[in-house]
């Protein structure tokens, strides 16, 4: 059963804190190959315990406008003796002009700072002032390392067979002038790229390639995403396939086609080792064909190697009496015939 989503849009990181609860309370995206042709990308969006609070910067914000207030009220009390609605109304200025020109950048943030519409520095991280009404701060860009998965749903290969692919892109920006003023969404560019990227990757590779080369097809994404990416300040720490998945038709000739592979080397292996067998045993002929007493004790020691294991008894067929001819007279040999026809 296919799983219902709802797409997060990709945009900047304050926008994507602002779904975040509502992300997580759907559910998660599965994967849905060969349902349709597309490329589907979902965007990645931290737990609520991981994603960093502004709440020291809002409070800093409220006390030095609370004191900016508080001491323009005093200085009209010293000068005039007096609190009109003139001087809640000099004090209320002059402590919104002091909170709009003072800011606080966290610790991984820059900020683009514009001074009449033209660009003039970037700010950050820590405490920075702004000249209030000229100069604003346009955008905060996060430094850190980004995480964004994405998957190639049903996208043809080099050999026309749909496959899905399902990949995690590391990227960071490095540069935050250029994130800013080179590309309007530097975010969905980003994800817009890599999902280009891995479309032709694949068109251009086999699913054999594709399925056995994973190394070298996350190198070649990584390259063609770091050329395009770095005029915008953008670079790409690494590329990593997570999930490779072709039809089920296709495993089952794949899976027929590795068995043969696999009975193809067992059998080369077992000639190789037949002949190298084979030469040993030339050697030996050629030792036990000069050496007849060696052949005897080899042929000995095989068969007390078969008696102990096996825990049997061997009878050689011979002539009992023919072993004794040399050592016993022939008046021995006669009493022995007797006692065995005896014993009959």
């Amino acid at each position: 059963m296919r799983s219902t989503t709802k797409r997060v849009t990709p945009g900047t990181y304050d926008s994507t804190r602002r779904v975040a609860s509502q992300a997580r309370s759907e559910p998660a995206m599965q994967p849905a190959p060969f349902k349709r042709f597309a490329v589907t990308s979902d965007y990645y969006v931290s737990t609520p315990h991981e994603i960093a609070s502004r709440n020291g910067a809002i409070l800093f914000t409220i006390v030095l406008f609370a004191v900016v207030f508080a001491a323009a009220l005093g200085i009209w009390w010293a000068l005039w003796a007096e609190i009109t609605i003139v001087a809640l109304a000099v004090a209320l200025i002059a402590a919104l002009l002091v909170t709009s020109s003072t800011h606080i950048a966290a610790q991984w943030e820059k900020v683009i700072v514009l001074r009449m519409g033209r660009f003039s520095r970037v700010a950050g991280p820590g405490l920075f002032f702004t000249i209030p009404i000229i100069e604003s701060c346009t955008i905060n860009i996060d430094q850190r390392i980004r995480v964004t998965p994405f998957a190639a749903a049903e996208t043809l290969t080099a050999d026309l067979v749909p496959v899905y692919v399902d990949i995690v892109l590391f990227w960071m920006v490095w540069d935050a002038k250029l994130a800013c003023l080179e590309v309007g969404d530097f975010t969905s560019a980003v994800e817009l790229s890599a999902q280009t990227a891995l479309r032709d990757a694949i068109g251009r590779s086999g699913v054999a390639e594709i399925t056995i080369r994973r190394n070298q097809l996350d190198r070649e994404l990584k390259g063609v995403l770091e050329e395009k990416l770095e005029p915008w300040g953008v670079t790409i720490l690494s590329v990593e396939i997570r999930d490779i998945l072709v039809p089920k038709e296709l495993e089952d000739v794949m899976s027929l086609e590795a068995q043969a592979e696999q009975r193809k080397k067992a059998r080369i292996i077992l000639m190789e080792a037949e002949q190298d067998i084979s030469e040993i045993l030339a050697e030996i002929e050629k030792t036990y064909t000069e050496h007849d007493q060696a052949l005897r004790l080899r042929m000995m020691h095989l068969l007390y190697e078969s008696v102990r294991e096996t825990g049997g008894t061997v009878v050689i067929p011979s002539s009992f009496t023919e072993g004794f001819a040399d050592i016993l007279p022939e008046d021995g040999l006669g009493k022995l015939a007797k006692l065995a026809e005896l014993g009959k």
